[in-house]
């Protein structure tokens, strides 16, 4: 971690609200969080306070009504759309609790298929795809699809997907939430194993102790604001 570079992620005085009639949900409330290059941190809370919201306004999928995004110290809030689609596309990586796969290709087609979008060309997003898959324990499976993987296989493809294009950040939302306890910790280890050997810059949603104990740091939402945890 350097911490004279500036953050990875910025998140600066952000409110995120939403209307439902004449209701409005307060969501994020002046919220503040700055991930350093090569950090990971685990934001721990129960379902239904918005640690999805949080990690949606901080990949840029969602505007927030107020404050500022910052990704690699420039801001992102008056960004056009396909700049902020160009951004998620080249800097982010998402995992999500589903996988998300596609399932009319096979794993190491999903992988490809981002950095291809990218501007790789198919042979060397192909021998990318097949290190990745082959690093994360999936070697033999290269050309199965999706529906006949395991759930936690399936999990794998995706977090290999999540960092084919090299991002600046990974953001991981309840990764392991669909898995069996034994699957949960095999697929995490082998994304703490990938996260160590790359030093990507990470912010994961999780309600599980065990895996945010593995962290550098953990933070929680709290009235909508990010308050730090011992």
């Amino acid at each position: 971690m350097a911490e004279q570079e500036p953050p990875v992620i910025f998140l600066h005085q952000v409110e995120r609200r939403y209307h439902q009639g004449e209701a409005t949900l307060e969501i994020l409330r002046s919220a503040e969080l700055a991930v350093w290059p090569g950090q990971s941190v685990a934001l721990v809370a129960p379902s239904g306070v918005g640690k999805s919201t949080l990690l949606h306004v901080a990949g840029l999928l969602e505007h927030p009504d107020g404050g500022e995004v910052y990704l690699d110290g420039q801001p992102t809030a008056t960004l056009s759309d396909s700049a902020r689609t160009r951004l998620r596309r080249n800097s982010i990586g998402f995992v999500y609790q589903a996988h998300h796969l596609l399932p009319e290709f096979s794993a190491v087609e999903n992988v490809m298929l981002p950095q291809m979008l990218r501007g790789l060309s198919r042979k060397d997003a192909h021998v990318r795809a097949s290190e990745l898959l082959s690093y994360l324990g999936l070697g033999e499976r290269l050309t199965h699809r999706p529906a006949e993987l395991s759930g936690g296989e399936q999990q794998r493809v995706a977090i290999a997907r999540a960092v084919a294009n090299v991002p600046r950040l990974l953001l991981a939302d309840e990764p392991t939430g669909n898995l069996d306890p034994r699957t949960s910790d095999h697929v995490f280890q082998a994304l703490a194993q990938l996260i160590k050997a790359s030093g990507l810059t990470v912010v994961l949603a999780t309600h599980n102790m065990e895996i945010a104990a593995r962290m550098d740091r953990r933070v929680t939402l709290r009235d909508g604001q990010i308050v730090e945890m011992p």
